[in-house]
């Protein structure tokens, strides 16, 4: 048995301070065997920011795999956007844009979807594409990491990253079997799947701290894997409550290479 803990968007700067001590107290009674961040720790990229971001998380108590979002590098600094986009992040997170975690039986490998070039909308490129599936071990659960989804509902008003439909045919065909995303502050699960199941399940995180005006709660989600089954456990912290809620259990199975709801 092997937990996954996986929180997206905590946008300091904008963070909602009153849920911060609640926020790293679940994350360490998790005991997850490993964490995984996918992108916006900072809501503009201000060195500032970076470092209530970075000592947030040195009080993550397990190991640690985090990925860049697009709020992440400068937004007006077009200069700084073009040509040092990452500065900061390196210097106060991790000089790996697209690190590698590996915890019992579990693959994780992080993408860097950040576009500069058009801040908001994010690509994936088949170089990035290449270098996951050479990277695949066929004797673990492989798991993608990065910022921006690779599928949309019909209702989300935002642009699709560039290249998303490729990169996920190609991982469907490689072997890759979880990708987990931020982003659009929407919590989903299996909302792709279809009736007869797909190879790839995808995680859409919420936002873990955002107080942004229209987020209506912050959340995190541990993925606990026991052969092929999956109990997925969604802690939910409604803004109009002080703190997190008992965790809601979602379980999904994964059985002839395609993943169900249990």
């Amino acid at each position: 048995m092997t937990r996954i803990l996986h929180l997206s968007d905590l946008h300091f700067g904008l963070e909602r301070k009153p849920l911060v001590e609640p926020l790293i107290d679940r994350i360490n009674a998790a005991r997850a065997d490993l964490v995984v961040v996918t992108g916006d720790l900072t809501h503009r990229g201000r060195s500032a920011q970076f470092a209530q971001a970075a000592a947030f998380l040195r009080r993550i108590e397990a190991p640690l795999l985090a990925v860049p979002g697009n709020h992440d590098i400068p937004l007006y600094k077009l200069a700084d956007r073009m040509m040092r986009p990452w500065r900061r992040w390196r210097r106060a997170i991790a000089e790996n844009l697209e690190p590698v975690g590996h915890v019992g039986n579990l693959r994780v490998q992080g993408i860097n979807s950040v576009d500069p070039m058009s801040w908001q909308r994010g690509i994936v490129t088949p170089a990035q594409v290449a270098r996951v599936i050479a990277g695949l071990d066929p004797a673990c659960i492989n798991i993608v990491a990065l910022h921006h989804p690779m599928q949309q509902r019909p209702q989300v008003d935002k642009a699709l990253m560039q290249g998303a439909a490729p990169a996920l045919a190609g991982f469907q065909a490689e072997g890759v079997q979880l990708v987990l995303t931020g982003h659009l502050h929407l919590w989903s699960i299996g909302a792709f799947l279809g009736e007869r199941g797909r190879p790839i399940l995808q995680v859409q995180a919420g936002t873990a701290l955002c107080d942004r005006p229209g987020d209506r709660q912050n959340e995190f989600a541990v993925l606990e894997f026991a052969g092929p089954d999956l109990l997925v456990e969604r802690h939910v912290a409604p803004m109009t409550e002080p703190g997190f809620r008992p965790p809601e259990q979602l379980r999904f199975t994964r059985r002839e290479g395609l993943w169900r709801p249990a």
